[in-house]
């Protein structure tokens, strides 16, 4: 059966950085209660998913060495398309000039792990070539007077190119799954805000994620001790600390940057993956679990063997 192999990979930031500091002059909050709580310190803030996916896409297709002509189909994972119809991913087919297949996925801040798995699908179904977005702007449902969500949610986007292999490729194993009995606990309405119930969502987000990482660990037919790094949805640090305790794996594998980006939703992994990358931690023959959890409650997870020295 085919596989697929990850060969290049992009991100996009909008410029502007809100600070702690900023959104406690707008809001009964402060730099320490914040960081605290959540990890995050800054987060950025602006473009349109459009603008900052085709970014992070053409970032990707360059580090590949591929022709845009060369793509079989383009997934976009987002829960924030710039309109309800066309699907954003037909805009960023435009954009960076593809002639391709195009289409939406909303799994929440899952997606990108979905859009992951569903292109191995499609690689087995005999596609050569597969650029894989997750791109965001939660600015635009985030309301800006509720400290609770406000603190939280930034926009950015991370890209992936993957090639078909004849062999097993790079992903082992995955999980994928949903509960849409929890969709109360996280949502936004048609021309509204998000609303959280934020203790119920580390509560579910917790278990869900060691259920899926396990999922995908067995799948893949590996112990949590085998893996070299761990890449988790940057939502919250102590929802990362309690889901690595709980897979039984050292916070020291655990790979994150939400400190400076905040919850991106589906573009928090690709994002969190390329930081790694860039800092020298992942290398060729890694072991890597990706593992996430949404608003749905969807959650997420695929054991990558990485096969390319960045």
């Amino acid at each position: 059966m085919a596989g697929l192999k990850i060969t290049g990979w992009g991100t996009a930031l909008p410029e502007r950085v809100v600070t702690n500091e900023e959104l406690a002059k707008q809001v009964d909050t402060n730099d320490e209660w914040i960081s605290d709580r959540t990890g995050i310190s800054e987060r950025r803030i602006g473009g349109t998913t459009a603008g900052l996916g085709a970014d992070a896409g053409r970032m990707a297709m360059e580090r590949a060495g591929v022709d845009p002509s060369s793509i079989d189909l383009l997934i976009l994972a987002t829960t924030t398309p710039d309109r309800r119809v066309p699907a954003t991913a037909s805009t960023i087919q435009h954009q960076l000039g593809l002639d391709c297949g195009a289409f939406d996925l909303n799994a929440a801040c899952s997606g990108f792990m979905y859009g992951l798995t569903a292109a191995h699908g499609f690689m087995r179904a005999g596609m050569e070539r597969i650029l894989i977005i997750g791109a965001e702007t939660l600015s635009v449902i985030t309301d800006w007077t509720d400290r609770n969500t406000c603190i939280l949610f930034a926009d950015g986007a991370g890209a992936v190119v993957v090639d078909r292999t004849e062999d097993d490729g790079d992903v082992l194993g995955f999980s994928l799954s949903s509960d849409g009995s929890l969709e109360d606990v996280l949502y936004c309405d048609h021309g509204g805000f998000l609303e959280m119930n934020g203790r119920e969502v580390f509560r579910k987000a917790v278990l869900v994620m060691e259920k899926a990482g396990r999922e995908a660990l067995k799948q893949a037919g590996l112990e949590a001790s085998d893996i070299d790094h761990v890449i988790p949805h940057q939502a919250n640090i102590r929802i990362i600390e309690a889901s690595m305790k709980r897979l039984g794996i050292p916070m020291d594998k655990a790979i994150h940057n939400l400190h400076c980006t905040g919850n991106t939703s589906s573009a928090s992994i690709p994002l969190a993956m390329v930081n790694g990358i860039d800092e020298g931690r992942i290398h060729e023959r890694d072991l890597v679990l990706m593992v996430g959890f949404g608003a749905g409650m969807t959650s997420a997870a695929a054991v990558v063997r990485w096969s390319v020295e960045p």
